[in-house]
């Protein structure tokens, strides 16, 4: 049960577990990111870049405490729980009840379900990879459109599911194509650097064109 922001905050990020320490050691070098590029890139020392510096770091930390549920082997936090009460497999289940595409759910239920092991670590995968994408500021155009299509199946999947609001979806989906629209990555980020510093291959043509793709 959530208490307030203000102790739920304090209790992430002071609960044991490698993955906190990996969330500590992301958030010092996002820090260290965009004080490097504060100091080397004069025209980044605007407020426009710090505000898109510090949505991205939010967004990549939600992305980051939602992989936690979730953890490899089982993909669940409750691995002691029979299969599909609890974890990811639990909202795989309930998008094979309640996607509003029935394709969608026939998928889930005759491929995704039945193969879980498979597929589970590729999401788990996706989103930890998208999590440190948007803290880092690294190829964020990228995974901010995979972690977009990654909602997009969270909405759809989870349309009519019973407590489930589908704006909630749909919003972070708007947050995710808003993030790689606007190219985050380069307000205080890696991609700000690479920005400045891209070998020739990627000024011009093709190469340009898919530097600008994926940051």
């Amino acid at each position: 049960m959530n208490r307030d922001p203000i102790t739920d905050i304090v209790g992430f990020m002071t609960q044991p577990g490698w993955m906190i320490a990996a969330f500590w050691l992301l958030l010092i070098a996002s820090l260290v990111v965009a004080n490097y590029v504060l100091v080397t890139i004069p025209w980044q020392r605007r407020f426009t870049h710090v505000a898109q510096w510090a949505v991205r770091l939010l967004v990549g930390a939600m992305w980051w405490q939602q992989s936690l549920w979730k953890l490899p082997p089982y993909y669940t936090d409750h691995p002691e729980q029979p299969f599909g009460e609890t974890g990811l497999a639990y909202w795989m289940m309930l998008m094979g009840k309640h996607a509003a595409i029935p394709l969608q759910a026939d998928f889930v239920n005759q491929i995704v379900l039945p193969n879980f092991y498979l597929f589970a670590p590729v999401v788990y995968a996706l989103e930890v990879l998208t999590a440190v994408s948007l803290m880092l500021g690294g190829f964020v155009r990228l995974f901010a459109v995979i972690g977009a299509l990654q909602i997009l199946n969270l909405w759809l999947g989870l349309y009519s599911a019973p407590g489930e609001w589908p704006w909630t979806y749909f919003f972070l989906l708007l947050l995710m194509l808003l993030l790689a629209l606007q190219q985050s990555g380069r307000s205080l980020g890696i991609d700000a650097i690479l920005a400045v510093r891209r070998p020739a291959c990627f000024t011009t043509g093709i190469g340009r064109r898919v530097f600008d793709a994926v940051t």
